[in-house]
């Protein structure tokens, strides 16, 4: 099913494709999301109004994983100066394989441990990777479960770093 889902990337990303992949929160602003990162930095999701967010719910044992946070660290490098920010939450039970993980990628963006409070409060995180993209004004634009069509993603990201300027 996680396949299936993630396959709704080969076609423009609307409101309505990401609602028909289970997402409820479409549409919505999304949940209130405070945390501390690997490094001790306070991440907190309604101070990044006014940037585009592309939240990443991960472990370190998922295979697909591995294949995205390589990539969007280097979105973040690439659209970082047009608004985007990402973030990504490890659902790992502990923070030393994470930290590990992370020390290797030096990923640019923040790495928060999410667990099943946070899942629920996106809608379920049952399987992973699960990626929500989130407009400047807080609303989610798309949820994705599963390994992404990358390719469709990035052209997702950037028709939302356009809708409102550049976010400086």
């Amino acid at each position: 099913m996680a396949l299936a889902l993630g396959l709704a990337w080969g076609v423009p990303l609307t409101a309505q494709t990401a609602m028909r992949a289970g997402s409820a929160l479409v549409g919505r602003v999304a949940p209130e999301l405070v945390r501390t990162d690997l490094g001790g930095r306070r991440v907190d999701l309604k101070a990044l109004r006014g940037k585009v967010v592309l939240l990443n719910f991960w472990a370190t044992w998922c295979g697909p994983c591995k294949v995205e946070l390589p990539k969007f660290a280097a979105w973040q490098r690439e659209y970082g100066a047009q608004g985007l920010r990402v973030i990504a939450a490890s659902m790992n039970d502990t923070q030393a394989p994470v930290r590990r993980y992370a020390d290797g990628l030096r990923p640019g963006f923040p790495v928060v441990m999410g667990d099943a409070k946070m899942g629920r409060a996106y809608g379920g995180v049952l399987g992973l990777p699960v990626t929500f993209l989130i407009r400047r004004d807080g609303r989610i634009a798309a949820r994705v479960d599963g390994g992404a069509d990358l390719p469709a993603m990035e052209r997702e990201v950037k028709k939302l770093l356009a809708e409102h300027g550049n976010g400086r």
